[in-house]
């Protein structure tokens, strides 16, 4: 038995025997995502491009959980961990059919280019919602559990996550392909690298994916800085291009002037696989002297390395038997809808809800996201078997006894509903119902036709990033005039991003992001009580886009809750339950390095909620401006019961990142806090509820 094709060598022995046994014109084409056929080999045909930001996409029918930005609301890795293991056991799933038919097309892979671990630094940023929030730890932490749970821990990997963009992305969207990010040391250190190491050292994750942008003058694809960081990390996978980047270095950034330039820097870097078309130019590279024979079997070992990590050159392995019927199962959906139930934010509450069905009669259901499939999904989503729209859900819970009106009210994104009609068209409609009825529940937003990727949202703003943190006008417009009827109102905002609706007059506002294919019933179960809403915002909200920093500035100064308390509309880790819980006690056991944490559920209502931990050290110069988050762990009680928590604190957590980069110790004082919320005034005053602190000398 050939080498290659026998499991008792270690998988980098067989793929450098099988990469050896390839001539030098098979293994070029092996560089590009769309790798061919080597059919004396016995080496099939594959595409490695596909995408499980949250469900697998794009190829089909596949359960739909909640847009990423929903999933970190929950604050809940262990949850995450299994949406993960769902994604990819249906990717295999799906993979095995497919193959049996022939079928190796795009979307079709196991080598899923998810999670996007980007810090959601901007509001204004389009791709946000694809990411786990603004927070390093928060997204650290998700993004580990993430990639365990799609990875598995068998000798061979249920399918091989991808850790993207590195690193230092996040918009402009319109500028990408050109766009020069300069960071500061101490920012990448403190904020856009920690979770791409976590990754890497902790998760073992396979696939890193460059971004398009050149980071302090490096194109990101072979960016001597970055490639040094993963091999001082301990990288042992693949490394892609972001789709087409290295065109960029000759055409955008001009750091080459020709083709071959470009696929002669890029994989002389460490960037082995090309998603694109560049490398289709490696063998006139070569014959130009720009790279060599050796660099190039190199990267076809380390891409036939991963492949047989997902035992794709076993005769047989277990994850072959898993069946097509697991794919949008009874079971895999009921763990979507518990995403949304546990995603959704409740961000205000005077006293309506939850609705009390012997109270109503009829319920009005107006706006653009009311009925719509759109607010569901976010990007990169796959086709729900039975997807639930806001309506939808409301009309199921209502049952016949409450009248269930609908309005559309306005466009989307446009000031007219009918292109003949004159501007507001919808507005009547909206004012008729809402008269008519006890309660409006009103269902405005975006989606990620609005705001996305570039590319993939026309040119309704700036190709996909907002220009400002409002509602189209439309929509603005229709809200006010339905709030100045004064009826109860409840705005349900689908964004995937901060928005400031503009509701003041509304008794209750439920962030549901983009909350997967069963959004409509988890609505319909917060808004009637069913479940109490428990979710956390993973973003600041602001309050106005005026005091946010220029978007082009990566610059953590005056961006996100770690180093600014001002212009803000709802606090990162904010969200309220229909009961009251309290984190009544906090201990710190310095043998564990960890917090024992009371909490009660002071309330007379049964709900989930989020103990968070922040700390903040109060004796080094290098110490972020504000408290940090550095525990969390979602818990359930019932009306009047409590718990004790134990809560580890990572060293890293007790230390700083110098002006260099580095990551020190330096000082030994620290303020611990444990709460529901963040440890600020504000944050304090919207829960209802302070927080704890003791201090510690370490």
């Amino acid at each position: 038995m050939e080498k290659y094709l026998d499991p008792n060598y270690s998988f980098q022995e067989r793929a450098e025997d099988l990469a050896d046994r390839m001539t030098f014109e098979e293994q070029v084409p092996q560089l590009s995502y769309g790798a061919p056929a080597i059919d004396r080999l016995g080496v099939p045909a594959y595409n490695w491009w596909n995408e499980g930001l949250h469900g697998v996409a794009r190829s089909g029918t596949a359960t739909m959980f909640p847009q990423a930005i929903g999933l970190a609301a929950m604050f809940d890795d262990r949850l995450l961990n299994k949406v993960a293991h769902i994604i990819a056991t249906e990717a295999r799933a799906k993979y095995n059919e497919s193959s049996k038919h022939g079928d190796r097309d795009i979307y079709k892979g196991l080598t899923l280019w998810s999670p996007n671990i980007n810090i959601f630094r901007d509001p204004r940023w389009g791709r946000g919602h694809e990411t786990y929030g603004e927070d390093p730890y928060l997204t650290t932490r998700l993004g580990v559990s993430f990639v365990k749970g799609l990875q598995g821990d068998g000798k061979y990997m249920l399918a091989a996550g991808c850790a993207k963009h590195f690193a230092a992305h996040s918009g402009p969207e319109a500028l990408r392909h050109e766009f020069n990010t300069v960071a500061s040391d101490k920012d990448l250190g403190e904020t856009y690298l920690p979770a791409f190491e976590a990754l890497i050292r902790e998760a073992k994750v396979e696939g890193v994916m460059g971004a398009y942008t050149r980071l302090n003058g490096e194109p990101t694809c072979a960016s001597k800085y970055l490639m040094g960081k993963l091999k001082e990390w301990g990288f042992d996978g693949y490394f892609v291009s972001d789709c087409w980047a290295i065109r960029d270095f000759h055409e955008k950034h001009h750091v080459t002037s020709t083709v071959t330039e470009s696929a002669a820097m890029a994989i002389n870097a460490g960037c082995d696989l090309n998603c694109g078309n560049t490398y289709i130019h490696m063998l006139e590279a070569e014959q130009e002297g720009l790279v060599s024979r050796a660099t190039i079997r190199n990267a076809v070992v380390r891409l036939m390395r991963t492949r047989m990590r997902l035992g794709l050159f076993e005769e047989h392995t277990e994850m072959d038997d898993i069946p097509y019927d697991v794919v949008a199962c009874d079971e895999h959906r009921k763990v979507s809808l518990e995403c949304a139930e546990k995603s959704m934010v409740l961000l205000k509450n005077e006293g309506l809800l939850p609705l009390k069905k012997e109270n109503i009669s009829s319920i009005a259901v107006i706006g653009p996201n009311s009925d719509s499939i759109d607010a569901l999904r976010g990007n990169y989503y796959g086709t729900s078997v039975g997807p639930k729209t806001f309506l939808e859900g409301i009309r199921d819970e209502a049952g016949d006894a409450i009248r269930v009106y609908y309005a559309e009210g306005a466009h989307l994104s446009k000031d007219r509903i009918e292109s003949l009609a004159k501007a507001g068209d919808g507005i009547a409609e909206a004012l008729i119902l809402a008269e008519r009825s006890d309660v409006v529940v009103l269902c405005v937003g975006l989606d990620a036709t609005l705001e996305g990727e570039q590319g993939d949202t026309g040119n309704a703003f700036d190709s996909g990033d907002k220009r400002d943190l409002l509602l189209p006008e439309g929509q603005r417009v229709l809200v006010e005039k339905v709030l100045e009827l004064g009826k109860p109102t409840v705005v349900v905002l689908s964004a995937g991003s901060s928005i400031n609706p503009l509701c003041e007059k509304a008794e209750a506002l439920i962030q549901s992001w983009y909350p997967g294919e069963l959004g409509g019933k988890a609505l319909a179960n917060i808004l009637f009580g069913k479940i109490s809403p428990s979710g956390k915002l993973p973003v600041t909200f602001y309050e106005t886009i005026d005091k946010v920093p220029d978007f082009a500035d990566y610059s953590m100064k005056g961006r996100t809750y770690r180093y600014t308390r001002e212009n803000i509309l709802y606090p990162f880790g904010f969200g309220l339950t229909y009961s009251k819980v309290a984190v009544t006690d906090c201990v710190y056991d310095p043998d564990k390095q960890a917090v024992v944490v009371t909490v009660q559920n002071q309330g007379d209502v049964d709900t989930e909620d989020v103990v968070q931990v922040y700390i903040r050290n109060t004796s080094s110069e290098f110490a972020e401006p504000y408290p940090k988050l550095c525990a969390f762990h979602r818990v359930a009680l019932a009306a009047g019961s409590e718990e004790k928590i134990e809560l580890t604190i990572d060293d890293r957590a007790f230390q700083v990142v110098n002006d260099a980069g580095e990551t020190i110790t330096d000082g030994n004082q620290f303020d611990i806090f444990a709460g529901c919320s963040q440890p600020d005034p504000y944050s304090e005053s919207l829960s209802g509820v302070p927080c704890i602190r003791v201090s510690v000398v370490k």
